[in-house]
Formats: structure tokens, C-alpha cells, sequence
């Protein structure tokens, strides 16, 4: 197999190229997160598919859907770490196709699926197995869209360039919302729970094929070109050659966290020193990991199963929360291009901890008026998004070139799937539990709390100079 660093339009502008990457990269992540949404919309129907045999109560069954969740998202640190290193080896741009071509596949074979009552106790273990391939190709998606776009960003605009990446978070959510909207709107109940909740997932497949066309027509990131002839790595690697012979430095070296060639000592320095920098990124990116899916994602079953609003209101309590988000983000990303990463990212973490009982009340109350529930939900994603505007840029300051994929890859899965996957498994069984509805609230007070003391100790100039090659 040939791989080419400079990919198939090395002849375009830099301006151009940029902007490709910005559209390349974030089309994965939008298929990911769209699919994510879509799954979270329909926890309560697809736990009565797969999850509840006959007898079987539907609190379980919703845990067990969330189980199902979280379990993806445990997989992903393993995606990070093997498409990771195929992108701090090879680049960017082939982990990258790999990841939408095993998403896509994955996303389209659970509107597929038979169901428990057609298959048995198989039908819980398929859609297990398949969420387990959708980790790993998400946990190998966002580092390598990161790094693409961080690197092929202007000067002083990695924190906008960056914050498309979570923009697409936000679109690809409404998209989810907008999927389940148009189903639960145009089908009736039963049609739902047959056969239409299926739909949104098969509209993966056509998402897919297009997002594979843009990135086969991707050029590779300048920094990674530069990096990999700096280091001696074969810009084309011949059929048969070992990864020793052809990417030995990537190996010993900078895959593993080392920016430059050096002896071995060095190298085993700069590995222990990329793993110090992947669990501290966990901690910054805790709040925004917790708080993101609190509000985002876990709302709308949140307010079905514990507060007693239909599947509409949820929906449109979603919608609006996301809308918040996505208003916040690139706004955000721009700030912290100007003031930095931190004290953006702090102020979203700490305004998110002190709200989020507030806030919660107001959505819970039933006398509320609309306005005013969807004012408090548009404000909650407001202040996620200013944590996820800055947050992929940050991520990427903190590793050098040929350790950025994996590095900072496997600190968002890493975070994604303590705070993220479990916080549905979490928030439903306390609250099924303790018959506490303050759960969600508490769950976001206590981990922006934390992660805001995280964030407070990250640098507050990494915004100035160039990304360490």
C-alpha cells in the first residue's frame, strides 16, 4: 500500500487547503455525534426492543440501554490509541477515512438489526457489539479532525479553527433531534417503536458515503509533512516494509511522545511526559465532558422518564439546549484566541456549576412558562459551549506533532467516557434509586467543580506561539 503525506491536492493554496481540512475533519465528528443523539432519542424505544424480555421492567431496561452506551464509549480510549497511531505514523488523513468507513458501516447495521422479540437474548449482544465498533472509530475520529484542523490553522486562529470540531458536536445532535422530530412527528406511536426509529440510523449510509468522498479528496497536514521529514520517515512506505525499517522513529520516538529524534532515554521521557499530559487533559476536560451530556444528551430521557413530559417537549427542551450550544461555540473559540484557553474555559466550568441546580428547577418546574424553560436550557448549553469552544485547541497545545493524534485523542475518550458514557447509567440508577430529581444538577456541580480547579492550572500563553513540532 502507498501513502502520500501531501494527499491528492498538495497543489492548492494554503487558504484552500485550510479550509478543506476545517470541512473534512468536522463531517466525521457530525455522523458520530448525530448517531450518539439519535441513540440517546431513542433509549427509552430501543430499550423495549433489546433490552426488556418479557416480564422485564422498563427502568432496567432503560439502564441496561445506558449500560449498552457507556460501554461504547469505553472502547473509544482504545480507538484513540490504535487509529492514533496510524495518524502519528502515516497521517492524518488515512485514520481519518478509517474511522467514517467504520462509523458509517457500524451506525448503518443497527437500523438493521433484528429486535429481542424476533432473535432473543442475541439482539442485545449485536447492538452491543456494534456500539462497541462505533467507540472505536469515534475514539480515533476526534483526535486525528483535531489535530488536521489545529494544524492547518492560520496563525492565531487555532482556538476557531478548532472550535468547528465542537460546532459540528452541536449539529450533529440537532441533526439527531431533527431525525427523531421528523419520525416521532410523521409515524405514529407504534410505527415508532416497529420500525421507525430505524430511519434516522439508516440515514447514516448516504451521510457517510459523502463524508468518505471529502476525505479521499483531503491533503494531508502541513505539520505532520514537517515532522515526518524532519524525523526521516518515508513519505511513500513500499509494500512488505516493516514499520521498524520504514517508521522506526515513529516508533521508538515520536508516536510515543517524543517531538524530535533523540537517544532512547530521551524517548522513554517523552512517552512518561505525554502520559502526565493525557491525564491531566482528563481533568480539563472533565467539566466539559459531564456538563455536555447532562445537558445535551441526557435531558430529553431525563425529562420523559423523571419529570413526565412527552417525547415532543424533550425533544424541543433539546433542540433549544443545543442551539445555546452551538450559538456559544466559535464565539468562544475566537475569545479564547485573544485572552487564551483558560480563562474562558474556567469561567464556563465555574458559571456551569453555580447554575446547574437553578437551572434544573426551572426546567422541572410544571408552572414554568415556555420562555423561560427554554431560555434556562439555551443558557445551559450556552455555557457548555464555552468550554467546548476552546477546549480542542487547548487539547492540542499540550502535545507535540507526532504524539498529537494519540495524545490528545486518547485524553478526550479517556474523559468522554468516565464523564460522558457513564453519566446516563449514573443519573438514571441514583435517580431511580434515592427518587432525588436533583441528580443531573449535582452530577454537573461536582465534576465543573473539579475540572475548574483542572483548567486553573493549564498554561495561559499556549495561545501565542506555534504548535510544538
Amino acid at each position: 500500500m502507498t501513502i502520500s503525506t501531501d494527499g491528492p491536492s498538495s497543489g492548492t493554496s494554503g487558504a484552500v487547503l485550510a479550509r478543506r481540512s476545517v470541512v473534512a475533519g468536522a463531517v466525521g465528528n457530525f455522523i458520530e455525534w448525530y448517531e450518539f443523539g439519535v441513540y440517546a432519542y431513542f433509549a427509552t424505544t430501543i430499550a423495549a426492543d433489546f433490552f426488556t424480555p418479557q416480564g422485564g421492567g422498563a427502568a432496567e431496561a432503560l439502564v441496561r440501554t445506558y449500560a449498552s452506551f457507556a460501554l461504547a464509549f469505553f472502547f473509544r480510549p482504545v480507538g484513540a490509541l490504535l487509529l492514533g497511531r496510524v495518524g502519528d505514523r502515516y497521517g492524518r488523513r488515512p485514520a481519518l477515512i478509517a474511522a467514517v468507513l467504520t462509523m458509517t458501516a457500524a451506525t448503518t447495521a443497527i437500523g438493521l438489526l433484528p429486535t429481542y422479540a424476533t432473535v432473543g437474548a442475541v439482539a442485545p449482544w449485536l447492538l452491543t457489539a456494534l456500539r462497541i465498533v462505533q467507540g472505536l472509530s469515534a475514539g480515533g475520529e476526534f483526535g486525528g479532525a483535531v489535530a488536521l484542523m489545529t494544524e492547518s490553522a492560520p496563525p492565531g486562529k487555532r482556538g476557531v479553527y478548532g472550535a468547528w470540531q465542537s460546532l459540528t458536536v452541536a449539529f450533529g445532535l440537532l441533526g439527531g433531534a431533527g431525525a427523531a422530530t421528523l419520525v416521532t412527528s410523521a409515524l405514529t406511536e407504534g410505527q415508532v417503536a416497529v420500525w421507525g426509529w430505524r430511519l434516522p440510523f439508516l440515514a447514516a449510509l448516504p451521510m457517510g458515503l459523502g463524508a468518505l468522498w471529502l476525505r479521499l479528496r483531503l491533503a494531508e497536514s502541513p505539520a505532520f509533512v514537517r515532522a515526518a521529514r524532519a524525523d526521516r520517515v518515508r513519505v511513500r512506505i513500499a509494500p512488505g516494509a516493516s514499520a521498524k525499517s520504514t517508521a522506526g522513529q515513529a516508533v521508538s520516538g515520536p508516536a510515543a511522545g517524543q517531538a524530535v529524534s533523540g537517544p532512547a532515554a530521551a524517548g522513554e521521557s517523552a512517552s512518561a511526559r505525554t502520559v502526565f499530559a493525557v491525564v491531566v487533559g482528563c481533568g480539563r476536560l472533565m467539566a466539559w465532558s459531564a456538563a455536555g451530556y447532562t445537558f445535551l444528551v441526557v435531558l430529553p430521557t431525563y425529562l420523559q422518564q423523571t419529570v413526565g413530559r412527552s417525547a415532543q417537549q424533550a425533544l424541543l427542551a433539546t433542540v433549544v439546549a443545543n442551539l445555546g450550544f452551538a450559538a456559544a461555540i466559535v464565539p468562544a473559540g475566537a475569545l479564547s484566541d485573544r485572552l487564551g484557553r483558560r480563562p474562558v474555559m474556567v469561567t464556563g466550568a465555574v458559571l456551569a456549576a453555580l447554575s446547574a441546580l437553578p437551572l434544573l428547577h426551572v426546567v422541572r418546574a410544571p408552572g414554568s412558562p415556555v420562555w423561560l424553560t427554554c431560555g434556562a436550557v439555551a443558557l445551559a448549553g450556552a455555557l457548555v459551549g464555552l468550554l467546548a469552544g476552546p477546549g480542542p485547541a487547548m487539547l492540542a497545545e499540550m502535545f507535540p506533532t507526532q504524539a498529537r493524534h494519540t495524545g490528545l485523542g486518547v485524553a478526550y475518550a479517556l474523559a468522554n467516557a468516565v464523564f460522558s458514557g457513564c453519566a446516563g447509567l449514573l443519573i438514571t440508577e441514583l435517580v431511580r434509586r434515592t427518587g432525588n430529581p436533583d441528580v443531573p444538577a449535582y452530577y454537573v456541580v461536582v465534576t465543573c467543580a473539579v475540572g475548574a480547579l483542572a483548567l486553573a492550572t493549564s498554561r495561559d500563553d499556549g495561545h501565542r506561539g506555534a504548535l510544538r513540532d
